[in-house]
């Protein structure tokens, strides 16, 4: 089901993200991504281009990447077909709630649904369907949208933690549900 007021979030689709992951993911995560924010746009609603500039200052076990970013790490990638009406927002850390301005974009808006896709799946989208959840909003995740570096972890939030934040859904679904009367 798709609220009337639904915007779609597409998480960290930009150069520096998109190229560490697998590149046949990248490519259809992106292709499917691009299919979503056309048919929300054609729908006139909204579509949110969330990207990341840096990481959540806190020590861990990984470690931190060191050195500067590419110039265009946090540039959209073209084939997202980013509009002058598409809203953005910028973080800092994995989850798009946390210390930006979503929330208030979104309650702005009325927004009462989002759609989610992007990378990496465990990090940035189920971050964000988390704080969605929490917040109240009804969340739906483009699954054959979103990708992860590691396919085993991305399999196991589409398969057992995404059930429990909201519904799920291919592209061709959740356009189909858009646009029922194939307009």
């Amino acid at each position: 089901m798709i609220d009337p007021r639904t915007a779609l979030v597409l998480i960290d689709l930009q150069e520096g993200i998109v190229a560490l992951a697998p590149a046949n993911r990248a490519t259809e995560v992106v292709r499917k991504a691009s299919e979503l924010a056309k048919a929300f746009r054609h729908k006139r609603l909204p579509v949110i281009l969330v990207t990341v500039e840096s990481g959540a200052p806190g020590r861990t076990e990984q470690g931190r990447r060191s050195g500067n970013p590419a110039e265009n790490w946090a540039t959209v990638v073209p084939d997202i077909d980013a509009q002058p009406s598409d809203l953005r927002v910028t973080k800092h850390q994995w989850g798009a709630f946390t210390n930006t301005n979503l929330f208030e974009i979104l309650t702005g808006l009325a927004v009462t649904q989002i759609v989610l896709g992007g990378l990496m799946t465990t990090k940035g989208v189920e971050s964000t369907a988390r704080a969605a959840h929490e917040l109240g909003f009804n969340v739906t995740l483009a699954v054959d949208a979103m990708s992860d570096t590691n396919l085993a972890a991305h399999d196991n939030s589409v398969a057992n933690v995404f059930p429990y934040l909201g519904e799920t859904g291919t592209t061709e679904d959740i356009v189909a549900l858009l646009t029922p009367d194939g307009s």
